[in-house]
This record gives structure tokens, C-alpha cells and sequence, in this order.
């Protein structure tokens, strides 16, 4: 993992070590250990970053500059981790009631 670049978007997201750690679950030390180069998170904790920060994996290990993130899934909607169960589940309900109401072979324009 590239120490500088997590730290540069830990910042720029405005969370602290401890608030990043807490949403992967993992210590305070641990995210301090990555941005030092000192260890290495497992894939899962990189993925979980690079969702987290919308970005690629490749970009959070240096192996590119560009940030983007490959996926062959457009529209998808990154929910905060913050959020509760119940959010989330509203946040759900609300997009299978969207899929419902928009879907492009609907009889309706959705314009």
C-alpha cells in the first residue's frame, strides 16, 4: 500500500486515523502502521478502502496514478459505512422502489 497516498485521502476526506479504523474496523495504530509503510492491510481492508475512498485498488498501492475505480458496474451507490441498519435497509427499500417506478422498459418515460 502507498502510506502517502491513504494518508493524503484519509485528509482530504477529513477523518482522523481512529475514524478511518473504526470504519474498517481495525485500530487507530493499524492505519497509523499503513501510512508509515510499516505493515500491510490485508486485501479485504484495501478493497474496503478503495470503495470507501472511490478509487481503485491499483491506485491505493501505487500501481497507477490514475484514481478511478475499474468496475463493470455503472450507477452504483456507495453508502456511508456510518450508517445505521435501518438507514441503510430505508436506503434499499428506496432504490427497489426507483428500479420499480424507472425501469427503462416501463410503459412510462422516466423524463
Amino acid at each position: 500500500m502507498d502510506g502517502e497516498r491513504l494518508e493524503e485521502l484519509r485528509k482530504d476526506a477529513g477523518l482522523t486515523q481512529e475514524e478511518l479504523g473504526r470504519m474498517m474496523n481495525i485500530s487507530k495504530h493499524a492505519i497509523s502502521s499503513y501510512e508509515r509503510g510499516k505493515s500491510e492491510p490485508s486485501d479485504t481492508i484495501k478493497i474496503a478502502m478503495a470503495r470507501y475512498f472511490h478509487v481503485s485498488v491499483d491506485y491505493l498501492v501505487g500501481a497507477t496514478r490514475d484514481p478511478r475505480p475499474h468496475t463493470d458496474t455503472p450507477n452504483v451507490i456507495i453508502l456511508s459505512p456510518r450508517l445505521s441498519k435501518q438507514a441503510i435497509q430505508s436506503a434499499r427499500d428506496f432504490c427497489a422502489y426507483l428500479e420499480s417506478r424507472y425501469t427503462l422498459d416501463h410503459d412510462e418515460d422516466p423524463e
